[in-house]
């Protein structure tokens, strides 16, 4: 693995952490930016294991909905960055949960 982890990349997320959390929250963070993705995504589905099928239906469409307004240049893509920044400004610096 590459070098120590930046503090200010820890952000706000791991200050609560245990030790053995901690260490594995920056062992990702060395991952390279495709592999952190995909296990976020790995991670994210085995905290739901009921499938709703109207959920997964509405959402199909949503994306498809979405897909298709950027095909069209009827919306405008910002990067996360400035889409975080957006969002942590209109919560007064704290991310809602």
């Amino acid at each position: 693995m590459a070098g120590r982890i930046d503090e200010s990349q820890l952000g706000e997320y791991s200050w609560n952490m245990k030790p053995a959390q901690r260490k594995v929250f920056e062992e990702v963070l060395r991952l390279p930016l495709e592999a952190r993705a995909a296990l976020v995504g790995h991670l994210l589905d085995s905290l739901d294991d009921a499938v709703d099928e109207d959920a997964e239906s509405a959402w199909s469409k949503e994306i498809a909905r979405r897909i298709d307004d950027l095909d069209r240049g009827k919306v405008k893509t910002v990067p996360w960055s400035v889409a975080r920044r957006q969002i942590l400004g209109r919560s007064g610096g704290r991310a809602k949960r």
